[in-house]
């Protein structure tokens, strides 16, 4: 069993690290481009927020946004 946690270790800190590791020195030269995958999540939740925000519009705009607090049984 302790071999499998050793296992499970080395695959993580030795394999799967790679990229962060490449990313970690990166910092050093450059912290624009080392923080490029957040730079992209963070595009992408605005993007996923513009597109919820039209959609609540249109929903407002043509009636069937039900705001009555009885729209759900369960608040009945």
């Amino acid at each position: 069993m302790k071999t499998f946690f050793e296992g499970l270790g080395y695959l993580f800190t030795d394999i799967l690290f790679i990229p962060l590791d490449f990313f970690r020195k990166l910092e050093l030269k450059n912290w624009w481009a080392a923080n490029i995958i957040t730079w992209v999540f963070i595009i992408i939740c605005i993007a996923a927020f513009v597109y919820w925000m039209k959609q609540l519009k249109i929903f407002k705009e043509t009636g069937e946004d039900n705001q009555d607090t009885t729209a759900h049984s369960f608040l009945s």
